[in-house]
């Protein structure tokens, strides 16, 4: 199992001076968290998301610097080597490290969509940016059609933003 605490000082580190990039990873991660155990994930498959979820960004700098663009599509591309440097230091198996760099390269891809996992990370980050991006009711909506599945995911949308009686 992964230590998420030292995971996430490590993360935390890495992000130093950014405190807006550290505040997000932190946000995403005790959604992720609240909804995995909702949920009822297994202790695994927890110890795997909340790990994809506090290094989700991890590349974003490089984005930054490489393409002037903190875009999904860059995010997920160089998210990955610095995950699996920070996993490699750490008491990781190769078969986790593997798991949570597909959770991270495809935090922004909402197509095929084929485990829980992928998916309480897609909702968490999303809750996440939705206040940070100042989103419209209208891409809320849509999101809570398109992009939400999970029960716990849901209620947590509709209370944060829609705040219509919702039955879990």
């Amino acid at each position: 199992m992964i230590d998420i605490a030292e995971l996430t000082y490590r993360a935390i580190e890495y992000d130093k001076g950014d405190p807006r990039r550290i505040q997000h990873f932190i946000k995403v991660h005790s959604f992720a968290r609240l909804i995995g155990t909702s949920e009822k994930l297994t202790a695994e498959d927890m110890n795997m998301l909340e790990a994809a979820a506090v290094l989700h960004d991890i590349g974003i700098h490089n984005c930054e610097k490489k393409y002037r663009s903190t875009s999904g599509k860059y995010q997920q591309t160089e998210g990955v080597p610095v995950a699996r440097d920070i996993l490699s230091h750490m008491n990781c198996s190769d078969d986790d490290i593997e798991k949570i760099c597909f959770l991270i390269a495809h935090h922004h891809t909402y197509d095929g969509v084929d485990s829980v996992l992928w998916r309480i990370l897609l909702e968490a980050d999303f809750l996440v940016n939705a206040y940070e991006d100042n989103m419209s009711e209208a891409a809320i909506r849509t999101a809570a059609e398109k992009i939400f599945e999970t029960e716990s995911g849901k209620k947590l949308l509709n209370d944060l933003f829609l705040g219509e009686k919702y039955n879990v």
